[in-house]
């Protein structure tokens, strides 16, 4: 084997320009994506969930840089041999073979190395295993997720035409048997819990989510949280929650490396893990899909015990005591785990198969290596396609909103009138040290409280028709309004143009009191109804 100094130097060049360019081209390719099409399409949770990506492949390269310098170190720590000789993944191995080469240190004391600097190589090998099937996952149950949700669009047309108006119409009075959700729902097996279950598992497996589902669980989420009547695209708000929700999923979190080192301190050959292991990720997928089913099934009961009779359509109520512990997000917790740890095994058996063979330790016989992977690729398929965008929806139905209820749009205009709030707040702070303003009082109006910490709330106070112009002086709307000033004659920073003369010197066209009065009116029509729907949910 030649070493650097028996290499030519244009050879050594030569591989480093082509790591170095591959390197800054990925880069460039992540930065164009993220320019051209998250800022475009205003995906901000997708750029979240790109940087958790960027970030699980910094944290795997660390620690395959941490094996590569700590190689030789962990090579020279010895254990006896008779801790070497258990828990292994072979039940016979010749120990005495070459292959079987121990570090001059540990030999001479009669001892074994903890891991081999091969065996250091082989675990790096297995970490680029795990970041590219991880990310290839990540992607496809993505993709899978959209094209389910693409379904949903019509279902949101619907709401639009003066059929699903005519039907859902306040003056119509109907059995809630009679209704589609109720059809689906209220069958002869709803009232017992024996019977109940083992519907919901069935169920997830066919028409997840029909579109009485979905429907109805939209008119239930606007009455809630936004009044009945809204124009308000449920669909949309779905895909922002479907991005912010895998934005979680793609991360990884310190409890799910713990289970990952479980997974391959239980590959050893005691434990039969190829028999019971790769189905762990299954169970929890579907016991997780059967939970979302059952909780449309409670709300749909819960409505019909209150009244049989309904107006209109099947009104279902949000609370979060329908979820595990009242938490809606410990779901998407437990598909965080199986996602990660699916992505897991498929690594760890590209990984044994590319390395040792289709017949090794971790794969006794081929039908282990089938079933793993069968097993891996029927719960990639079910998380992305049928629970994840079932999460999505009925997650929609705790007690509060998320904060993707707003688009993004509207999250940085927020963002900027805060930013103005604050600096008008402060020149107003500054300014009342220097003079004091005593105006007459006017017609009540409109007022927007710019809390510093606090999201902005709205009420009817009496306050003068005042604002700030551009060049931060005060403007005073109204015909007969004076300066006054405090005592001791103090000089004021700020001018003040009364009766809007000095717009009329610009050529501007001062605001009239008609107008203002108008504007007030509008504005607190605007504030009434959004305080009234969203003050009083956590956002």
């Amino acid at each position: 084997m030649a070493s650097l100094e028996r290499t030519p130097t244009w050879a050594v060049a030569t591989v480093c320009f082509l790591l170095i360019l591959i390197s800054i081209s990925t880069e460039y390719l992540l930065h164009f994506l993220v320019k051209r099409f998250f800022s475009i399409k205003r995906r901000k949770s997708l750029r979240q969930a790109l940087d958790n990506i960027k970030s699980e492949l910094m944290l795997l390269g660390f620690v395959s840089l941490l094996l590569t310098v700590s190689e030789k170190g962990i090579a020279n720590i010895c254990i006896p041999k008779s801790l070497n000789h258990k828990f292994l993944p072979c039940h016979t191995i010749n120990f005495n073979s070459t292959y079987f080469l121990e570090e001059p240190k540990c030999d001479s004391q009669g001892k074994a190395s903890l891991l081999s600097r091969d065996g250091a190589k082989q675990v790096k090998y297995l970490i680029i295993c795990l970041a590219f099937v991880h990310i290839f996952s990540s992607l496809l149950s993505y993709s899978l997720g959209i094209a389910k949700m693409r379904r949903w669009q019509s279902w949101e047309a619907k709401t639009r035409t003066l059929e699903y108006q005519f039907t859902t119409d306040p003056r119509r009075f109907q059995f809630a048997r009679q209704t589609s959700f109720g059809k689906r729902h209220l069958k002869f097996w709803s009232d017992h819990h024996i019977l109940r279950w083992p519907a919901c598992f069935v169920r997830q497996f066919y028409e997840s989510v029909s579109a009485a589902d979905y429907l109805t669980l939209r008119h239930g989420f606007i009455t809630a949280h936004l009044g009945e009547g809204t124009n308000f695209d449920f669909q949309k708000y779905i895909t922002r929650a479907l991005d912010n929700d895998f934005s979680v999923v793609v991360g990884i979190s310190w409890w799910v490396w713990v289970f990952s080192v479980i997974f391959i301190f239980f590959s050893a050959h005691g434990f039969h893990s190829y028999l019971w292991l790769p189905f762990i990720p299954l169970l929890m997928l579907l016991l997780v899909g059967t939970k979302l089913q059952g909780i449309m099934t409670e709300m749909c009961l819960d409505s019909h015990e209150k009244s049989h009779v309904v107006r209109g359509t099947l009104l279902v109520r949000p609370s979060d005591h329908y979820f595990w512990l009242g938490r809606p997000k410990l779901l998407l917790y437990f598909i965080h785990f199986i996602f990660f740890q699916n992505s897991f095994q498929l690594a760890f058996f590209a990984w044994a198969w590319l390395k040792f063979g289709l017949r090794s330790c971790f794969q006794r016989e081929i039908a282990d290596l089938v079933i793993g992977v069968s097993v891996g690729v029927l719960v990639q398929f079910i998380c992305g396609y049928v629970t994840l965008p079932l999460y999505a929806l009925v997650a929609q139905m705790g007690s509060s909103m998320k904060k993707t209820v707003f688009t993004e749009g509207v999250v940085e205009g927020l963002r900027k009138w805060k930013g103005r709030a604050k600096k008008k707040v402060a020149r107003r702070q500054r300014g009342q040290h220097g003079c004091d303003y005593n105006f007459s009082q006017s017609p009540p109006r409109t007022s927007v409280d710019a809390g510093v910490d606090s999201p902005p709330s709205f009420r009817l106070e009496a306050t003068p028709m005042a604002s700030v112009d551009y060049y931060g002086r005060l403007q005073l709307a109204g015909a007969n309004n004076n300066k006054q000033y405090n005592n001791n004659n103090n000089s004021c920073s700020a001018a003040v143009s009364v009766n809007g003369d000095e717009d009329k010197l610009k050529g501007k066209k001062p605001i009239e009191e008609a107008d203002q009065k108008s504007i007030s009116l509008d504005a607190f029509d605007w504030a009434n109804k959004i305080h009234r729907n969203f003050s009083r949910h956590a956002m």
